[in-house]
């Protein structure tokens, strides 16, 4: 079996996926095989593995980080939300029904840690590390009886634990102090220490605090990782508009042409995989924001209909902002539109809906000849193929079967006038047809925009992934943190009252 670590956050958003991911990258250039590990993931950003499986899409780009081929053992449970109350339970990468919060961590989530602790062992017996990553905070105490992601996978695997804070927020020590003292003893002897993310300034002075830090709970700070602009790995909260900084920040060089490009992303509700347009946004002279206003399509070269988990919602959305009128009249002007998955849905002439919204039959926006049916069973799928001359490949992941009654083919979509569709997801990481779409939205649009000749996606995805492991390489205790993962929590951690009442037993698998 071998060793591993659980990198946890005193908040959401504090900077885990991105530590695990740059723990991952720093292990395998040291010629360690590891491989990424989140036992449950809420997200809508999810990608689909070689063996059709889907998972989240932060774990597909931890794998990326260990050099690895991402599978459904990295992600076990999928969360996805369809509203505020419920999610499609997505178990060893397909669906396995819609639940409400209640539902789920009332009974169904504690009977789910046999499977992950089943694929966290067989990850164990495969690689000499694993990296886990845990969700939220483990400090939700309401929570802890049923967790199998945070404390709950640690207490199983006997994983040490590493809290990352985010310092940029404020108030970190509270928040080391605090996640330590709301867990039980028992937990608390698996949390080894600390790791400062995103800090401005003069270590030294934060070094005074830690030596408190210490002294309080008996805890050494593993490192201070330093704010960094241009980091960005795939997020998983697409209920939240954020384009983030990695992929457009990264690039420097100004327009080939003479014209910027600019896009606009429709931000619908339940966005998922919007990850599609950091393609775009790593082109140099290519500007991409999200919108949610009419006047807002007016200035637009290119305007994006991305996915969603609520097509028949995100069609309401639009017509209720002036947004379906807004395409419509880009359509008879002959100015580009994209629809990917949900967004192509959205653009054909009707929906037929009984499984995700139950909203029975829907008129669509009558942009492309497409007729959509939704089927209980997901298409699940990684195809390859060819557009505008340029090879492409993709991924798939929706209930709608569209069919198509018309217009020019495009990536098993359509394409009329300068209205294209897709269920094809991440089509443009495939550099020449991106080049190509952007020289063909550049004509339409009357641009005198030049797509740089030699933008390499994957090579700026790699460049963002060596960064990470520099962060931790540069800026945290290596030696320590090996240590951690090869022999486990340091003995004798003291606690910190007041702790909470012990969970529920759960399932201690000593021979992990």
């Amino acid at each position: 079996m071998s060793g591993g670590l659980l990198v946890a956050g005193t908040t959401s958003d504090a900077g885990k996926s991105v530590v695990t991911a740059g723990i991952c990258r720093w292990l395998t250039r040291k010629g360690v095989s590891v491989a990424p590990f989140k036992a449950q993931n809420m997200s809508l950003n999810s990608f689909v593995t070689r063996e059709g499986a889907e998972i989240g899409r932060a774990q597909a780009m931890q794998a990326q980080a260990a050099r690895v081929e991402p599978t459904a053992l990295m992600n076990p449970v999928l969360l996805k939300p369809g509203g505020d109350r419920s999610s499609q339970v997505v178990l060893m990468g397909k669906p396995v029904g819609e639940m409400s919060a209640r539902g789920y961590h009332g009974g169904r989530q504690a009977a789910l840690l046999d499977t992950v602790v089943g694929c966290l062992e067989e990850l164990r017996s495969t690689y000499d590390a694993v990296i886990c990553e845990g969700a939220g905070s483990p400090a939700e105490i309401n929570l802890r009886r049923t967790d199998i992601v945070n404390m709950g996978i640690a207490r199983a695997a006997r994983f040490p634990v590493l809290v990352v804070g985010d310092i940029d927020r404020g108030g970190v020590f509270a928040s080391f102090f605090g996640t330590t003292a709301l867990l039980s003893a028992a937990d608390q002897e698996l949390v080894a220490g600390y790791l400062v993310n995103k800090f401005r300034g003069d270590v030294s002075l934060l070094e005074p605090g830690l030596d408190m830090l210490l002294g309080l709970t008996g805890r050494r700070t593993y490192g201070v990782l330093p704010f960094q602009h241009g980091l960005g790995i795939d997020e998983e909260d697409g209920l939240r508009v954020s384009l983030r900084g990695a992929v457009r920040e990264s690039v420097v060089a100004p327009p080939v042409g003479d014209d910027v490009l600019r896009v606009a992303v429709c931000a619908v509700p339940l966005m998922s995989n919007f990850t599609d347009v950091d393609a775009l946004a790593a082109e140099p002279g290519v500007v991409v924001r999200f919108v949610d206003r009419a006047e807002e399509l007016v200035d637009a070269d290119l305007v994006v209909v991305p996915g969603t988990r609520g097509t028949v919602r995100a069609l309401r959305w639009l017509r209720e902002r002036g947004l379906a009128d807004a395409l419509a009249r880009r359509a008879a002007e002959g100015r580009p539109v994209l629809g990917i998955c949900g967004g192509f849905q959205v653009l054909g002439e009707h929906i037929e809906d009984e499984v995700e919204s139950k909203a029975g039959s829907v008129d669509g926006l009558g942009l492309l000849p497409v007729r959509v049916r939704f089927a209980r069973e997901k298409t699940l799928a990684r195809p390859v193929g060819e557009a505008l001359g340029e090879p492409v490949e993709g991924y798939e992941i929706h209930h709608g079967v569209a069919e198509v009654t018309g217009g020019g083919p495009f990536l098993d979509g359509c394409r009329v006038g300068e209205v294209w569709g897709t269920h094809w997801h991440g089509s443009l990481e495939s550099d020449a047809f991106r080049r190509r779409f952007l020289t063909e939205v550049a004509r339409a649009a009357g641009r005198r925009f030049v797509p740089a000749p030699d933008t390499s996606f994957g090579t700026l995805r790699e460049e963002q992934l060596d960064l990470l492991g520099d962060l931790i390489e540069e800026h945290a205790d290596t030696d320590a943190l090996w240590n951690l993962i090869e022999q486990g929590p340091p003995a004798g951690l003291p606690f910190i009252a007041p702790g909470a009442p012990p969970a529920a037993p759960t399932r201690t698998k000593e021979a992990l």
